[in-house]
């Protein structure tokens, strides 16, 4: 299967990547598998897929664990190394075009004092459906690399 197919499959086609590598084989190895399994579990089990309802939580928080999905991801590849490049390429394209975005945003407005104002806090929770919903497929698409059931239907 091509790489373009695969993205196709979990409606990742707004990811900008080059057509040489869209035409190249999609074929995940034991370490890519391995790999995608540890950061899929992070994924399930932080705010980048379940529900913040208005009165739980703090945003701050909910931004800093958003956050630290980069250091998250940087060890997971630094642990395989170059045996998880199918999980890598994959990877940095969804930490600088779908997380990175949110995350600049949000640290900037942070530090400027956003996270007082009702409104922004608002305006944060919005956003961060937003990035759920593209995360939630990318968390699909974790566990269809590892090779293993989708555990994103268990609860709810």
């Amino acid at each position: 299967m091509k790489w373009s197919k695969w993205l196709e499959n979990w409606d990742m086609t707004s990811l900008k990547i080059t057509a040489p590598f869209l035409e190249m084989e999609w074929n995940p190895q034991e370490a890519d598998k391995d790999a995608a399994w540890e950061l899929y579990i992070e994924l399930l089990t932080r705010i980048t897929t379940q529900p913040l309802a208005q009165e739980d939580g703090d945003e701050k928080t909910a931004l800093d664990s958003i956050y630290r999905l980069f250091d998250l991801t940087r060890n997971v590849i630094k642990n395989y190394k170059r045996d998880c490049l199918e999980f890598t390429k994959i990877a940095i394209v969804v930490l600088n075009q779908v997380i990175r975005p949110f995350t600049a945003k949000w640290h900037k407005l942070s530090l400027q004092g956003a996270f007082d104002d009702p409104d922004k806090c608002k305006q944060f929770r919005l956003e961060l459906l937003g990035l759920q919903e593209e995360l939630f497929k990318y968390t699909k698409m974790l566990a269809d690399m590892a090779g293993v059931e989708d555990f994103t239907k268990l609860e709810g």
